[in-house]
């Protein structure tokens, strides 16, 4: 079973969200399911900070071994944000999705959008 903590929301495409209320920042990643399903992660590409995203947009790619997918926008906003670690270790998405494996960080639009994603047992749900 897919790790699947508690104190984050989830998109039908297997993004989690990370919402710091107090900045406005969403910190975003793909689910341990996620990276479970892809294999081994070779390579991430990402807008660079300032792009405008809206929700549902591709934000990024994903090269695995067994396949290519895309990142895609779980809310709307400004991406102020990525994680440049994992240019020279893609491999840590498979590791830490969670924690050290996060994508990018958007200053979120509208907060409402948040209110749009599944909670763990939602997304539990969703994956079984």
């Amino acid at each position: 079973m897919s790790d699947v903590p508690e104190d984050l929301r989830y998109s039908e495409d297997h993004e989690w969200v990370r919402y710091d209320e107090e900045s406005g920042v969403a910190t975003v990643g793909i689910t341990d399911y996620a990276q479970g399903e892809l294999g081994d992660i070779v390579y991430l590409e990402f807008p660079g900070t300032g792009t405008d995203v809206e929700r549902g947009d591709a934000a990024g790619t994903i090269e695995a071994v067994k396949a290519v997918a895309e990142l895609y926008a779980p809310v709307g906003g400004t991406v102020v944000g990525t994680n440049g670690d994992l240019e020279e270790s893609p491999e840590t998405v498979n590791r830490s999705p969670y924690v050290d494996g996060w994508m990018i960080e958007i200053e979120v639009a509208d907060p409402a959008e948040l209110d749009d994603l599944m909670d763990a047992d939602a997304y539990r749900g969703h994956i079984e």
